[in-house]
């Protein structure tokens, strides 16, 4: 018995060796050179001279890195809880028997399949002022005067609410599909005998629906939580990081400090820094995931 487990084990190795190789070779092997780098000065064309703790030292001084972090911070609050809440209403308005129900359903998918590439361009083709789409259609219907002009790329608020509205649009689409699978999930028969109950459709939403959403949404939270906060070429295009650097996420600050300003030492500090942050931040989920299965049990 003990043979045949072995022998199992052996050609489960096997048919894992490859992806393995790959893994250690492309996702491990750069990680660990990764850490080497924040202990030298290291530019782009070579390794230069061994700094030790320098650059640790110097990150959790440095202003800009802090601030770079705070923004990528504000975009996870801006961001999170919206998606969370828009993909679940998206997701209800999707599931409703109707005509639309296909409709609805392209409709709310198809911006998740573009590139964040052509996203960001349409998004600077609304939100620019003069002749941007957004503008145009407020003056159309009157509310914005002729005379006056919204600039949403270049006021900071202004700025954010842009780069947050794009991103939501840009988005959902993955995370709804997520909570209508998960809608679909859920037995009928509880909600027909909520019915003879006398439950109207806001209690079964707040008693049925939600409560069975719950593992799926805090995974959503949690996933969105670290895409958030490694946002950057959506901000890179639409603002660069402006206005004076108000909208600089700390990836957008690691890209030009590795790659414009020849330090790649200092940039492998800031990305290990931010790998610490997430690590948290899913140590912290993963605890109150726990949480909530053993208060449920």
């Amino acid at each position: 018995m003990k043979m045949k487990k072995g022998k199992a084990d052996l050609q489960a190795l096997l048919f894992l060796l490859p992806f393995l190789a790959v893994y250690g070779l492309f996702t491990i092997w750069p990680m660990i050179k990764g850490v080497e780098m924040t202990f030298y000065k290291w530019t782009l064309i070579r390794k230069m001279s061994y700094i030790g703790w320098d650059h640790y030292r110097e990150v959790l001084k440095d202003r800009e890195v802090w601030a770079a972090l705070w923004h990528s911070a504000i975009f996870v609050v801006f961001t999170t809880p919206t998606m969370v809440v828009l993909s679940i209403t998206l997701a209800l308005i999707a599931n409703r028997r109707s005509v639309l129900q296909k409709f609805y359903r392209s409709i709310f998918f198809i911006p998740s399949v573009l590139s964040v590439a052509v996203a960001s361009y349409l998004g600077l083709f609304v939100f620019q002022p003069y002749t941007g789409l957004l503008n145009s259609v407020m003056h159309w219907i009157g509310l914005l005067p002729g005379d006056q002009e919204l600039f949403w790329l270049t006021e900071t608020g202004l700025a954010w609410v842009a780069i947050t509205v794009l991103t939501l649009w840009w988005t959902v689409g993955f995370n709804f599909i997520l909570h209508l699978s998960a809608i679909q999930e859920i037995p009928e028969e509880i909600y027909d005998a909520a019915k003879l109950d006398g439950a109207n459709d806001r209690q079964m939403f707040w008693k049925i629906t939600l409560p069975y959403l719950g593992p799926i949404t805090r995974t959503i939270t949690m996933l969105q939580i670290i895409a958030s906060f490694k946002v950057f070429m959506q901000i890179y295009i639409i603002t660069g990081g402006g206005p004076l650097d108000q909208t600089r996420p700390i990836i957008q600050l690691i890209y030009q400090t590795g790659f414009k300003k020849n330090d790649l030492g200092y940039a492998a500090t800031m990305s290990y820094l931010l790998f610490v942050v997430l690590l948290i931040l899913s140590a912290l989920q993963y605890w109150l995931n726990n949480r909530k299965g053993a208060d449920v049990r």
